[in-house]
């Protein structure tokens, strides 16, 4: 409600960065997982392309998500009482994909590189998040860009266990 005063009296504040993070309030709410927000402020004209001081954008950010202390709390007391953990787990996941493709529809960098040289498929494969990869290879992510480590995606994706899922994800877009 906060959020929507302050656009209805200042519309051209939708991109403001605060001067600690640079964080505008999109980058903000994508850092916390709040698609609605994200949504919103999407609608009103917010730049997803923008960076904060450590150079990341919101893609980054959703990207990074994981679940917090208290998502994995509820899903582990949950679980057992009729599956409820299971579609809280669904839920997350879901609000996650929907977040990370309207982003990309809206024009977000999908090569945007942060402070540490990762991009979001950097941070999708050291989080071990299959599932988006596909979304990020549709709209054209390099799969060779090198962080500051040295990392490039697929050199990633075959230092962890779960090689097989990403490496049949992957290889489906490369180009033969």
């Amino acid at each position: 409600r906060q959020l929507y005063a302050l656009l209805k009296l200042h519309p051209q504040s939708v991109n403001a960065q605060d001067s600690y993070f640079g964080d505008t309030p999109l980058i903000a709410s994508c850092r916390r997982g709040d698609a609605k927000t994200a949504h919103f402020l999407l609608v009103r004209g917010a730049d997803p392309s923008l960076r904060n001081k450590k150079e990341r954008t919101c893609l980054h950010y959703v990207c990074r998500q994981t679940l917090s202390v208290l998502d994995f709390l509820m899903i582990c007391i949950l679980m057992p009482i009729l599956l409820l953990g299971y579609f809280l787990l669904l839920q997350k996941q879901r609000n996650q994909a929907s977040l990370l493709q309207e982003l990309l529809e809206r024009g977000a960098d999908v090569n945007a590189v942060d402070y540490k040289g990762n991009t979001a498929l950097h941070y999708l494969c050291l989080r071990k998040n299959h599932r988006l990869v596909p979304a990020l290879l549709q709209r054209h992510a390099h799969l060779h860009i090198r962080n500051k480590v040295r990392h490039a995606h697929l050199h990633i994706r075959t230092k962890y266990t779960y090689r097989t899922i990403v490496v049949v994800v992957i290889l489906q877009y490369l180009p033969f």
